[in-house]
């Protein structure tokens, strides 16, 4: 009886939400879980929203050219409203939700914990959207080089594109996540580069946050990383773990 814990878990790069049996070791331990489809990825939510220009392919550069149209001012309203329909379900205890993902399902969570004062308490792992304008001047594949073959064809709307970024770049809202929070780097990450995520992390407002370490990955992680996620998650929301 009573109230139980939520996790909003959001998803990678052009993927879909987590299916149930992905999700169960949370829900076996009596945690409500909410897993968001990013509009127009792989998952069933589309985006209709109309823009009025082109776009590189991908979502990087999708509405770039006004920051009252880019796809991730969507996205990220998308991540905070998910948080609330979490905390909306008959049974769940708002007071106790957490947020987590992988790669852009990184980002979200830490761009929900900014927006948002419904989390407390933030695993991020490996995540994307961490400064931006670094991760399109080093990365060598992935989502950021959508960024640069973008300006390639449209140098001249090169200050618009950083200047729309800018609201979304999670360097410049890192300040406002204030709860514990765990971030994970792979210092091999060719997609999202670890000197994009020591930065963001480095600007945290929380007080109580933890730097994982993984020397020798790319954009991956370990099955040791998923089991500590899953214990950390439990243990911030005070879920009773099954022997």
């Amino acid at each position: 009886g009573g109230a139980v814990p939520g996790v909003a878990v959001y998803h990678g790069y052009g993927g879909r939400a987590p299916r149930p049996l992905e999700l169960y070791p949370l829900a076996a331990q009596g945690v409500a879980v909410l897993a968001m489809d990013c509009r127009a990825q792989d998952g069933e939510s589309s985006d209709r929203v109309g823009r009025d220009a082109g776009h590189f392919a991908g979502w990087m550069t999708d509405g770039v050219r006004d920051p009252e149209q880019y796809y991730y001012r969507y996205v990220y309203a998308d991540a905070v409203r998910a948080l609330e329909v979490l905390c909306s379900q008959p049974g769940v205890d708002g007071s106790r939700v957490a947020v987590t993902g992988i790669s852009q399902g990184g980002g979200l969570s830490l761009a929900a914990a900014a927006l948002s004062d419904r989390p407390c308490f933030v695993w991020s792992d490996i995540p994307f959207l961490c400064d931006i304008r670094r991760g399109v001047e080093v990365a060598p594949r992935g989502p950021y080089v959508e960024v640069s073959d973008f300006l390639r064809r449209w140098p001249g709307l090169e200050e618009q594109t950083w200047s729309t970024i800018a609201y979304v770049d999670l360097l410049n809202l890192a300040d406002r996540v204030t709860c514990p929070t765990v971030v994970t780097v792979g210092l091999w990450d060719d997609i999202c580069p670890p000197s994009t995520i020591y930065g963001t992390f480095r600007r945290l407002g929380s007080t109580d946050k933890q730097l994982k370490v993984q020397p020798f990955h790319r954009h991956e992680l370990s099955y040791e990383i998923g089991e500590e996620r899953l214990v950390a998650l439990l243990d911030a929301l005070g879920a009773q773990r099954a022997s």
